[in-house]
């Protein structure tokens, strides 16, 4: 698995003013979006019509598996990036996890209920492998102090977003027209495509030196008499079972009180760490944890658009001769293409004027904007004919704002959380952000759960769901809406303890 041999170079080679690998790795990554977007474009209502199409609490066994998976894939982001910090070096750390994740698309291929958690688990694993790596490669191209970095990171990120706008839209249509499982395994093919563009660039030496194992001694050192470059690939294959019994287990629904367990036991640690700071260190780590705070809720809300809004498509809006319910899981990614560049040029505008507004700021009107955005899906059901059917235009709407709001609140936060935290646990605070996303999919399980719509009965009433849809569209209004002015009016506070972190 790892390039033995690869020979280094003065200078990495560049293209268009970049290192050339960064062209690579952004093929890497678009493939790999691809595959899993396409997936999710297609999960809840595969499960909603195939897998649980039997049992009347299909709707609650779907937003239980759906909420477990999502935070599963995040969380085993934290202890892949580790690995691959501590032993595995980067490069294979994202084969091993490309891998798995090809292996799991392949897998949903199959029409058997134990083959789709088998997927599912090897899909978790191998994110963990994949996902913090690629991303964090595209950062080790850069020297420290490169002006280039954050346009590097831009053209990375859109790669991601072109990948997550045209996925559901393909695999959507192709389940759409010949069965769920050619969009599944359309999916396995984008991810094998994103490790060949990735194989492509070691084999041209465009990384360099870049992403090798930390040491090869640690790399080829044997634990029980097994290299551990191959003990935990075992390793990793051996947890799949395991997360396929957790996330088949919806009844007992485990993986929720793992994470409450970790919750707690995460903010018992950080309170520790608190006690043991001086007052301006405090100050700041409580900021970032404020961050995460809200980011979580933020993102609960957001991802609700792989579980209850792609239902509420299926069931309730007039798609017909637009996109199939499957496909609206590509606006997002199609107005965060469109909006990124104009938002990020407002920034630099208000910036030149003195005008840009502070972090907290932002982030009150980035859950402000989620807000407005589920006010409107509550509307529509004032425009609903006969069969409970609403009109497009809300969805369109809907996505719209909500899109605007992430970019007012995600591309600062990360950056943010590296700024005010403890120089001596910033990793461990990057572990707690990427545990937020984690966190937020248990929000979008409760929240799902919640807005169930239980029938055995595929021709439920559209009246029935959609009162049951609008109504819950218009609590979280609510409770976002207010999250948002409890931002705004903490602002001024959260400003002085940022001191001078803008």
């Amino acid at each position: 698995m790892l390039d033995k041999g690869v020979s280094t170079t003065v200078e990495d080679p560049q293209l268009f003013g970049h290192p050339k690998g960064l062209f690579y790795l952004f093929f890497a990554e678009l493939w790999e979006r691809f595959s899993f977007y396409g997936m999710r474009a297609l999960l809840t209502l595969y499960m909603v019509n195939e897998i649980f199409k039997a049992i009347a609490e299909r709707d609650t066994a779907t937003a239980v598996v759906y909420a477990s998976y999502g935070s599963l894939v995040y969380a085993s982001t934290v202890i892949g990036g580790q690995i691959s910090d501590k032993i595995l070096g980067m490069r294979s750390s994202i084969f091993l996890g490309g891998i798995l994740m090809a292996i799991g698309h392949f897998v949903l291929a199959i029409e058997n209920d134990l083959a789709f958690f088998l997927a599912l688990a090897l899909i978790v694993v191998g994110n963990g492998f994949f996902k913090p790596n690629i991303s964090t490669f595209v950062g080790a191209l850069y020297k420290e102090g490169d002006v280039r970095k954050d346009s590097g990171f831009t053209i990375f990120y859109m790669g991601i977003n072109i990948g997550g706008f045209v996925a559901p839209l393909l695999c959507g249509w192709l389940a759409a027209e010949y069965g769920w499982h050619y969009g599944f395994g359309l999916a396995g093919i984008g991810m094998m495509a994103g490790l060949i563009a990735f194989w492509s660039g070691i084999k041209k030496n465009v990384f360099g030196d870049k992403g090798l194992p930390p040491s090869q001694e640690i790399y080829e050192k044997k634990v029980l008499g097994i290299p551990q470059k191959t003990l935990i690939p075992i390793i990793a294959v051996l947890f799949v079972p395991v997360i396929a019994y957790l996330l088949s287990s919806w009844q007992a629904n485990y993986v929720s009180g793992i994470f409450k367990f970790i919750g707690f036991a995460v903010l018992a640690y950080l309170g520790y760490i608190m006690y043991k700071l001086d007052v301006v260190a405090r100050k700041k780590l409580f900021m970032a944890v404020l961050i995460t705070f809200f980011m979580t809720l933020f993102w609960g809300f957001h991802e609700l658009s792989g579980s209850v809004i792609t239902l509420f498509a299926s069931r309730n809006v007039a798609l017909e001769g637009i996109m199939s319910a499957s496909q609206t899981n590509a606006l997002n990614s199609m107005f965060i293409i469109l909006l990124a560049i104009p938002i990020s040029l407002l920034w630099g505008y208000l910036a030149k004027n003195k005008l840009n507004p502070r972090t907290p700021y932002k982030f009150g009107l980035g859950l402000l904007l989620a807000g407005a955005s589920f006010y409107i899906l509550s509307m529509s059901g004032a425009s609903a004919d006969e069969n409970g059917m609403v009109p497009f235009a809300y969805l369109l709407v809907m996505y719209f704002i909500i899109s605007v709001g992430e970019l007012f609140m995600s591309p600062v936060g990360l950056s943010k959380i590296t700024d005010l935290s403890p120089k001596n646990i910033v990793a461990f605070m990057m572990g707690v952000w990427f545990l937020s996303s984690a966190f937020a999919f248990q929000i979008v399980g409760f929240i799902s759960g919640q807005l169930a719509v239980e029938s055995t009965d595929a021709n439920v009433g559209g009246l029935d769901t959609l009162s049951v849809y609008t109504d819950g569209f218009h609590l979280i209004s609510l409770y976002a809406i207010g999250a948002g002015v409890i931002v705004l009016l903490l602002s001024p506070l959260m400003k002085k303890l940022m001191g001078n972190i803008h």
